[in-house]
């Protein structure tokens, strides 16, 4: 049990992490190309591991569903949370991705049949309250808006539901780190012609090079080998519930390294969201009417 709690939060100050990496590089790089070279790092960083611990033939047996996590729980929200960041704060589009195990349990209901209950159902709709309270003053389709960008990460946190249950679903046998090193690879297979397309015309600062590489070693490869290891020992919901730490360590991160403001209205959607989701995950039970 300590030991899953210490990955998770490891996991949630990577992962925290990553929202700080993209900020600084997604301006240089632009979202595409910079998602190609975190999902190729990441595979190329856990390809020796897996070469050396585990059996490639792991890859080749679960094909199909690998490929699929690859573009539902990689390619697509991580390129979706990458244009996102280019107007949203890394503390606020961290928020937003704290919706996940709320969706996670959407899914999970919907798709396999997973009881809800009076409880997780008050969760699920002060997690969204919570939403509304966030986004309330942003979600402008303007011009100069950032409505858009509200969607792109709310739609990365739905898809980041969807992969838990399928991961949790389909491959909950197969070893961790080959579940990460395929995912990432397929991902990397996917973008690739898209990220060509969009290669930026000036040359990326080395800070931005850095960030790349430490968003694809640290908050990708090594985070996904927590991530997979956690949902193998504690399943999807469980293990989603990382992202009631991912906003403390993304608006820590903003706050120390990019001076980003950490307001009142975001404190309190941040509670109550996490508060909802307590609540449909389990962690917090409401007492029960005589």
């Amino acid at each position: 049990m300590l030991g899953n709690l210490l990955r998770l939060v490891i996991l949630a100050a990577l992962w925290g992490g990553s929202f700080l990496f993209l900020r600084i590089a997604v301006p240089e790089f632009g979202p595409l190309p910079l998602v190609e070279l975190r999902v190729a790092i990441a595979g190329l960083f856990l390809l020796p591991a897996l070469w050396l611990r585990y059996r490639l033939a792991d890859i080749k047996e679960n094909a199909k569903q690998i490929f699929l996590l690859g573009i539902i729980h990689s390619a697509i929200p991580f390129s979706l949370l990458a244009y996102s960041t280019l107007s949203l704060t890394a503390g606020f589009t961290s928020i937003l991705n704290s919706t996940s195990p709320l969706f996670a349990a959407i899914v999970g209901w919907l798709w396999l049949k997973d009881r809800l209950g009076v409880t997780r159902v008050i969760g699920l709709l002060l997690g969204f309250t919570g939403v509304m309270v966030l986004v309330w003053d942003k979600v402008a389709f303007k011009a100069e808006g950032s409505g858009l960008a509200v969607v792109t990460a709310l739609t990365a946190a739905l898809l980041y539901g969807i992969g838990a249950n399928y991961a949790n679903q389909r491959l909950r046998d197969v070893h961790p780190p080959v579940v990460a090193a395929g995912s990432q690879i397929s991902a990397a297979l996917i973008l690739l012609p898209f990220a060509l397309w969009a290669v930026p015309l000036t040359a990326p600062s080395f800070t931005a090079w850095s960030s790349a590489i430490a968003l694809g070693v640290l908050s990708t490869g090594i985070a996904y080998i927590l991530y997979f290891h956690l949902i193998r020992n504690i399943g999807a919901i469980g293990a989603i519930a990382v992202t009631f730490l991912i906003p403390v360590f993304g608006m820590l991160w903003g706050w120390l390294f990019l001076h980003e403001p950490v307001t009142g209205h975001m404190l309190a959607g941040t509670a109550i969201i996490l508060f909802g989701t307590a609540l449909t995950t389990g962690l917090v039970k409401l007492a029960a009417a005589r």
